[in-house]
């Protein structure tokens, strides 16, 4: 993994940071949660498929940018800092996995329309407290039209509410032969379909979807090649990429919040000095900057081996660990330097707090990855 920085991508991260900064500022994160508010942040999604933020990471005969998964990471990086609505992640998490696990038809008939800002999606590829367990967890069986009928419930999927399609995988039965994994893009407002928020610190973003005979049709199963089903390894592979990703939204994350700490301990004055100046608050200040870059390192290196063709097991397992530790350990010293301020709604650093125990723990905390590392050091 290279580690210098390139003049474009430094352009990049700029013009990615004025973006999130113009349009994605705290008021806009506190207004998509006010009760009754519509949870959809229309005019910031219509700027970023304007700047082909959508698009970044898709083909050029897609309607993507031809972008890569490293510049890629650098949009989740600035997004995190800017709390980013989960919608327009979830939308990339699902055109990053129809991309992977799609056929040509599939992927020239969803990609477009999701790089031009039309559809918006979720993704439910594995367990929400695991995200290398991806076991089905919905019943599948093709019906005499050719369409699929499924039937099963989805835990704790983000986003599903405001989706137009979660891609959820199943067992499909078919009769005489062996069951076969499948992809299938789910429309949540479809008959047999019934959602149930689950509320959550950071607003009710997470849904139960309940799919009681749900009819999907032929042209959105993704079946594999030859209509024999997706291999394990590969829906695996695309669940832990969208992890690697959440890493990188943490990071980015727990870099806002300690540079706001930072702003702060230096405005701040007790006794008649800035407590900045404190050895104490350095302290804290420093260890924070150290599991930061840390967890920089380690998300982008997870990211930069997905890249790479690499399953990123171990370095997935590794940017979970320090990315969600990092978060935790910004967003909780964060808040004891800013003192009693730091505990009340109408400071901005909640937001963050918030954002940080949902990605610290949906698809598997440090205590998950910790088993992820050493499966994958038992295979050597």
């Amino acid at each position: 993994m290279k580690l210098v920085v390139t003049a474009e991508e430094r352009d990049l991260v700029a013009s990615l940071r004025d973006l999130f900064t113009t349009h994605c500022p705290p008021e806009l994160v506190r207004s998509l949660r006010a009760p009754g508010a519509d949870p959809f942040p229309e005019k910031l999604w219509a700027s970023l498929v304007a700047a082909e933020v959508l698009a970044l990471p898709f083909a050029e005969d897609v309607g993507g940018a031809g972008g890569t998964l490293d510049d890629l990471a650098a949009a989740y990086a600035e997004a995190g800092r800017a709390l980013c609505p989960t919608i327009v992640l979830s939308t990339l998490h699902l055109g990053l996995a129809v991309d992977a696990l799609g056929t040509d038809e599939q992927r020239g008939r969803v990609l477009p329309a999701l790089c031009r800002g039309e559809l918006r999606g979720a993704v439910a590829l594995a367990s929400p407290y695991d995200a290398a367990d991806v076991r089905p967890a919905l019943r599948a069986e093709r019906m005499a039209d050719g369409t699929v009928s499924v039937s099963g419930r989805l835990d704790h999927v983000l986003d599903a509410d405001l989706a137009h399609r979660v891609l959820a995988t199943a067992a499909l039965r078919t009769y005489g032969e062996p069951d076969r994994l499948v992809g299938l893009l789910i429309d949540p407002r479809a008959d047999g379909v019934a959602l149930t928020a689950l509320p959550t610190s950071d607003g009710d973003r997470l849904q139960q979807v309940d799919l009681d005979l749900v009819s999907v049709p032929a042209d959105d199963v993704l079946a594999g090649p030859g209509g024999a089903g997706l291999s394990l390894e590969r829906v695996r592979r695309a669940a832990l990429l969208v992890r690697a990703l959440q890493c990188v939204d943490m990071v980015g994350g727990a870099g806002a919040v300690l540079d706001r700490t930072v702003a702060h301990t230096r405005g701040r004055e007790q006794f008649g000095r800035p407590i900045a100046s404190f050895q104490a608050a350095q302290h804290l200040v420093a260890d924070i900057h150290i599991a930061v870059q840390g967890a920089r390192l380690a998300a982008r290196s997870a990211v930069f081996w997905h890249g790479r063709g690499r399953p990123a097991l171990r370095e997935t397992a590794i940017a979970v660990l320090h990315a969600a530790t990092a978060y935790r350990r910004a967003t909780l010293d964060g808040h004891q330097l800013h003192g009693g301020m730091g505990y009340v709604v109408e400071t901005d650093l909640h937001l963050w707090s918030e954002r940080a125990r949902l990605l610290g723990s949906l698809g598997g905390g440090p205590d998950v990855a910790g088993r992820w590392l050493e499966e994958a050091n038992g295979r050597g």
